[in-house]
């Protein structure tokens, strides 16, 4: 049976005082009858998509179709959709009954059509019986039920939901996690779900859209997301994880941590990757048992298991077991080839397009980059502080466009500013085994990436060093 979409967004872009972008080229199709869940972190534009279905948020341009009809100009009183937030704004002057009956009354349903309806729902959310009770009586996890209630007897296609668990505990939300999934799959409804909570995701939804800056990172099944990261920063976000740079050294073979290991994924040989390894299945062995010794640096007891942080060298691992260790112990770690997930690594970052001054330089909206001129122009040399080609005719280069690049793992922070190419603010941490892999926004919001063995905080001021030698010019012809 072919599966149908009921929203599709296509090329959404939102900006604010028209430049700063919320959502960039935004593409989703969402089947009827999903259990969908936006994740992501607080700013990443989730809420302004959830709010943009809704009606309460335009675009600033591309379009949101509902069953291949666009509604971007559609109010959102003529939406077949109702949100339930975070804060349940229930009527607290009214009772259960009536705040769940409020909506049907200003469509002026029959009352015992309005009866029916109201006992349909307190059944679902399991509060039969609670009609006449005040809001003030009720648990927080109670509330949240009315107020799903009061969005759902309106029979919507769609019903959106905004981190409506962030206020309960953490047993609460718990309950109401499976007690959201089972309404789901009695009601046959779409539900988009937006959350930061990667546990919720995982645990909810058929469909997880993970979201970073506006942009979608991966779109997959809980199981997808979880277990075949598209990328580093996906691996990072989801769960705990192990990620290591390294190389293709065989059909099969993987190189990381200065160890060869065999591997069920494979690309091209001499490839650099990411490799992923979740800790629950990095097995902790006797010492000469496993690819390699390490050193347990700390062993702390997590309720159903012991989070073991191991030493091999220079590499921190993180490692579950079922028995505790002790600093210092001497383990073996073992790793299977099916436990290892490959990523390829982004050899995109950190290349820039700038256009030449009359002064030789390079210049674009952060920096001015100051190239040896005469090796971008073949046969041209200096004269008299002019460039000249073959023939010592001065050469017209000013406007010439010029990509600049260099490598992560060249670049270098500093906390002193002015000293390097740019300055900006950290805005991620990624930890990668044997160094930190940061993305320094600057204030033009433009995005540069170091490696630095050091740690940084998010948001601490720094300036990005990248020696002379290291950064690569080429005219864009």
């Amino acid at each position: 049976m072919e599966q149908t979409n009921i929203i599709e967004f296509k090329g959404i872009h939102k900006t604010y005082d028209n430049s700063v972008f919320g959502i960039e080229d935004f593409n989703l199709e969402i089947p009827k009858g999903a259990f969908v869940t936006l994740l992501g972190p607080s700013g990443c534009g989730k809420t302004t998509l959830l709010r943009m279905i809704g009606g309460f948020e335009l675009p600033t341009s591309g379009e949101i179709l509902l069953h291949g009809k666009n509604i971007g100009e559609l109010p959102p009183n003529k939406r077949p959709i109702n949100t339930v937030f975070q804060k349940y704004a229930l009527f607290p002057y009214m009772n259960i009954y009536d705040n769940i009956a409020f909506g049907l009354k200003l469509k002026k349903l029959p009352k015992d059509e309005i009866d029916a309806k109201v006992k349909r729902v307190l059944d679902i959310v399991d509060l039969e019986g609670f009609e006449k009770r005040k809001v003030s009586t009720l648990s927080g996890g109670q509330q949240q039920r009315i107020a799903i209630a009061r969005a759902i007897v309106n029979e919507p296609e769609i019903l959106l939901l905004d981190e409506p668990l962030g206020a309960l505990d953490y047993k609460m939300r718990r309950e109401m996690q499976l007690e959201l999934k089972r309404m789901h799959e009695e009601l046959g409804i779409t539900f988009i779900y937006v959350t930061h909570d990667q546990e919720e995701a995982l645990t909810m939804s058929d469909l997880i859209v993970v979201m970073d800056d506006g942009l979608i990172m991966q779109v997959g099944s809980p199981e997808d997301i979880y277990k075949r990261p598209e990328n580093a920063y996906v691996a990072d976000f989801i769960g705990e994880s192990n990620i290591f740079t390294g190389f293709m050294t065989g059909e099969h073979e993987v190189t990381f941590c200065d160890t060869k290991f065999p591997c069920e994924e494979t690309n091209e040989v001499g490839t650099k990757i990411d490799a992923v390894v979740r800790p629950e299945n990095i097995h902790l062995v006797a010492a000469g048992a496993g690819n390699f010794d390490g050193t347990i640096l700390t062993s702390v007891f997590k309720g159903t298991f012991y989070e073991n942080q191991v030493q091999y060298g220079k590499y921190e691992i993180e490692a579950r077991s079922d028995q505790p260790y002790s600093a210092g112990d001497v383990v073996g770690v073992s790793i299977a080839p099916n436990a290892i997930h490959l990523m390829a690594y982004d050899m995109s970052k950190n290349h820039y397009e700038g256009v030449m001054n009359a002064e030789y330089k390079v210049e674009f909206e952060d920096a001015t980059f100051e190239p040896d001129v005469t090796k971008l122009f073949a046969g041209s040399s200096m004269n008299d502080g002019v460039l000249v080609g073959r023939d010592k005719k001065p050469l017209s280069v000013e406007g010439t466009k010029v990509s600049v690049s260099f490598e992560s793992s060249d670049a270098d922070l500093s906390d002193v500013p002015d000293t390097g190419i740019v300055n900006g603010y950290i805005a991620s941490i990624i930890y990668k085994g044997d160094h930190y892999s940061y993305t320094v926004r600057s204030e033009n919001d433009w995005d540069y990436y170091v490696n630095d063995d050091d740690l940084w905080n998010v948001g601490d001021y720094v300036s990005v060093i990248v020696p002379a030698d290291k950064i690569t010019y080429r005219v864009v012809r």
